[in-house]
């Protein structure tokens, strides 16, 4: 067992911390781990949940995913966008499911899909590696997804990792800071609200009060420009209708299934 480090926010039931590092302390030591990537991975999981559908999150954007995919018999997602220096751009070319929410609003019930991204699909994977139990949350089925880790969790720890997004001009795509995940994390934390580390309690606040505006905020910040800027704007409302939703993505053998 690795050595307890003050990143784990040991003595706090509920504990929050940003992208793969966030998940490489709490892991270790969470009964639960809930990930948080409102634009767009967990978000696209709860509506493919919704229609009925299974989502096989994958780590690899490369050959590793398509191998995955066929070996499953599933449908393998594409980005549906194109990344450039100065953010992202429609991919005209992708057609049917992609790892966008409002291409899988008429997803076919019974569709297993293989959605790889790099935040959200890699973070719940190495969570998962670590032997934890992983939920995807996001505002659309924060309660649903709070009221569910406090159960699995029963008297354990229950850590909540929003993904941050990545800086696309710099070299090394570093951790971007989000307002729409920490609103996700917030929305969660606060419907969990006892045993709050620091950490967990402040994005409970900066959810609280931020209140109807939820969706305004995150329109018209850096994550929601973006997005509107590639001409996919539809997304950003459908990540932004807080408890639309009482699916809870639960990741039960490398697929995440709604916890009945």
């Amino acid at each position: 067992m690795s050595a307890v480090t003050v990143y784990q926010q040991e003595g706090y039931r509920v504990r929050l911390e940003w992208g793969p590092d966030g998940v490489r302390e709490l892991a270790s030591c969470c009964d639960v781990v809930i990930v948080v990537d409102v634009l767009v991975f967990t978000t696209s999981v709860d509506i493919a949940l919704g229609r009925g559908a299974r989502v096989m999150p994958l780590p690899w954007r490369d050959e590793r995913a398509d191998e995955a995919a066929r070996a499953a018999g599933a449908v393998l997602t594409r980005s549906g966008l194109v990344r450039k220096e100065s953010g992202f751009s429609s991919d005209a070319a992708v057609r049917g499911p992609s790892l966008r929410p409002s291409s899988l609003v008429d997803l076919e019930p019974g569709t297993l899909l293989a959605m790889a991204s790099p935040n959200g699909a890699t973070l719940c994977a190495a969570a998962a590696e670590a032997g934890t139990t992983v939920i995807a949350g996001c505002l659309r089925n924060a309660s649903a997804v709070a009221r569910a880790a406090a159960e699995l969790a029963g008297d354990g720890v229950i850590g909540v990792v929003p993904a941050g997004e990545r800086w696309h001009h710099h070299e090394q795509r570093t951790l971007r800071p989000s307002i729409e995940e920490y609103l996700g994390a917030g929305a969660i934390t606060s419907a969990l609200s006892d045993g709050l580390s620091p950490e967990a309690e402040l994005a409970a606040l900066a959810y609280r009060a931020a209140g109807d505006r939820v969706p305004e905020l995150i329109a018209n910040s850096v994550s929601g420009r973006e997005l509107a800027a590639a001409g996919v704007s539809a997304d950003v409302p459908l990540a932004s209708d807080v408890d639309s939703s009482k699916i809870v993505p639960l990741l039960v053998d490398g697929v995440f299934v709604d916890r009945v």
